[in-house]
């Protein structure tokens, strides 16, 4: 089997704050922030996957005409990240909640995010994991892809 057909896509949306913020969610049990992503299940589109593991993880509902394809890139050695972007100055942090859960090593059930921020670009890179923090720090820089966002055609 090759490299290539070993690799797993996980897709996510990347939701921002015109103020200069990306929603983050803390992923239970960790020190660890991240933005909702997960594998496709089986037949799904990117999209379709980013749209799901959004309202599944942040309870929004997004709707696909006002999402972004930033498209896929290397994130993890057996992993890519397909990455889509859209405004949410509208989103009630408290509003949000995570409806999927895990097993933790003691047994316990637990959300797989316990909480939400709005997090300042520049406090990004300390909240999420290192692969994370290259790709948007890199590749996928938060305040031009804001811009993107925010002048489409600019």
């Amino acid at each position: 089997m090759s490299p290539s057909a070993t690799r797993r896509t996980s897709c996510g949306v990347l939701v921002f704050h015109s103020a200069g913020a990306l929603l983050l969610g803390h992923a239970s049990g960790t020190p660890r922030w991240d933005i909702p992503k997960g594998i496709a299940e089986p037949g799904e589109s990117a999209l379709e996957t980013a749209l799901r593991e959004t309202r599944e993880e942040t309870g929004l509902d997004l709707a696909d005409a006002l999402l972004l394809d930033l498209g896929r890139f290397a994130y993890l050695r057996d992993k890519d990240l397909h990455l889509f972007a859209t405004r949410g100055d509208d989103v009630v942090i408290e509003r949000c909640v995570c409806s999927t859960a895990f097993r933790d090593s003691r047994g316990r059930m637990r959300p797989e995010f316990d909480a939400f921020a709005w997090v300042p670009f520049d406090a990004v890179p300390q909240r999420v994991g290192k692969s994370l923090a290259a790709l948007l720090s890199g590749r996928v820089p938060l305040p031009a892809t804001l811009q993107r966002l925010v002048d489409p055609g600019g």
